[in-house]
């Protein structure tokens, strides 16, 4: 029997009875004549060269309710982004890439560090910002999803799943957050099942009742890189640039929206994307990289929630996080005997292990920087102090999306006009 049980402070919407697609994108057709929807598609041009990629953009071809796709691409030459304008042609609606890359964009950028609006590197967080940006300005969608784009078995279920709880007008959502099982031969997601859940569960035991603590132990999959939202929220949340994007998403969300308009949806019966290393040994990349950021943006957000950190307190998270997180292994190993999955316990004390010592890094920096790197600023803020700026957005990508390829490399001057403008409206 599916699992229909609702727990928690946000609405869980299950994956029910026989699912049918055609129905379901039929009357996302209908919404969205009144609530038209953008799909923002964050990517790497390495990912054009996976199966993946070319799988997704096959199944988009297929959808007939999105307003607009708008595909923001990072570390792309002019000739690949070239090569991935020719691959988008045949999705639908309007298409736009945002070649974060190109001269256009990177004079927007240093336009916005000139004007003491720090954005961050380079990375998922900014680059994504920038899309919801670029959707502002053009003022046709009222509803923003996203998705990855290394999912290997990506349906179009999964974009129509996101959406509807949005979309759909009598039902009245204002954001939605995808989640779903990472299971193969064994069990997946390991950030999530050993470091969020466990550390998230350590703090309400030590800091006692928390209304944002239970709002992030509601959700299922924190790290679902997929989520659907009202454009107004684009507007007003601040996200970070760096692997706390997720959790600084689910913070911004509960921070500029009621729960009661919250919600999480089973997207996909098993979900299968690229495998990150644990890297055990170095805290500067990988899994062990993610947990450390993670924590970070966590003790930031509760210290503005007004929980108070002392050393006491950190050192003790440190040993309630590994008495919890040695039982939720125990949990696990149950779970994969009984469904006959393959469980090395080795390898699971193994990433434990990992993360503790990420959690001890993390607690160390966030004691030298309580505020660390900022979070990324609202559009609201932008648009303050450069008004112009969306418009030189808007301007700079169509400009990007129009021109040959073949004079794109001596490009720039068309920025420098535009900052211009920006610069002199804010004035």
């Amino acid at each position: 029997m599916a699992d229909f049980y609702q727990t928690g402070a946000v609405a869980t919407l299950h994956r029910l009875g026989n699912f049918r697609l055609e129905p379901l994108e039929h009357e996302l057709e209908r919404f969205a004549q009144e609530q038209p929807i953008a799909l923002v598609l964050p990517a790497l041009y390495s990912e054009f060269e996976t199966p993946a990629m070319e799988a997704i953009l096959e199944q988009l071809s297929g959808v007939r309710y999105l307003e607009e796709i708008v595909l923001t691409l990072a570390r792309a030459t002019p000739a690949q982004f070239h090569d991935v304008q020719s691959r988008l042609v045949g999705l639908p609606g309007k298409v736009r890439i945002l070649w974060n890359d190109g001269p256009r964009l990177q004079a927007l950028y240093h336009s916005l560090e000139e004007n003491g609006l720090r954005v961050g590197p380079d990375g998922k967080g900014r680059s994504c910002w920038m899309a919801f940006g670029y959707v502002l300005a053009g003022r046709r969608a009222r509803i923003i999803a996203l998705h990855d784009c290394d999912i290997v078995n990506y349906r179009r279920e999964i974009l129509a799943r996101l959406c509807y709880p949005v979309a759909n007008p009598n039902i009245n959502f204002e954001f939605c957050k995808g989640y779903y099982a990472r299971v193969s031969d064994r069990l997946h997601g390991r950030v999530t099942r050993l470091f969020i859940t466990p550390l998230v569960r350590s703090l309400q035991s030590l800091v006692g009742y928390l209304p944002f603590l239970r709002y992030l132990d509601s959700f299922r999959y924190p790290l679902a890189g997929e989520f659907a939202m009202q454009v107004d929220l684009a507007r007003v949340n601040r996200i970070p640039s760096d692997w706390g994007l997720e959790i600084g998403v689910l913070a911004e969300i509960y921070r500029n929206c009621s729960t009661k308009r919250i919600c999480q949806v089973d997207i996909a019966e098993n979900y299968e994307h690229k495998h990150q290393e644990l890297s055990a040994d170095d805290p500067s990349k990988g899994l062990m990289k993610m947990a450390g950021e993670i924590a970070k943006s966590l003790f930031r957000t509760l210290s503005a929630e007004g929980v108070r950190f002392e050393s006491g307190t950190m050192l003790s998270l440190l040993t309630r996080y590994g008495r919890i997180a040695e039982d939720t292994i125990s949990r696990y190993h149950a779970d994969a005997m009984i469904n006959g999955l393959i469980f090395d316990r080795h390898e699971e004390e193994t990433a434990v292990e990992t993360f503790s010592r990420a959690l001890k890094l993390a607690s160390e920096e966030f004691f030298a920087d309580p505020l660390g790197v900022p979070l990324i600023p609202s559009w609201n803020r932008v648009s303050s102090a450069l008004p112009g700026f969306l418009g030189a957005l808007m301007e700079a990508v169509e400009a990007d999306n129009v021109e040959p390829a073949r004079s794109r490399r001596a490009t720039g001057g068309t920025n420098t006009k535009l900052i211009g403008a920006t610069r002199k409206a804010a004035g």
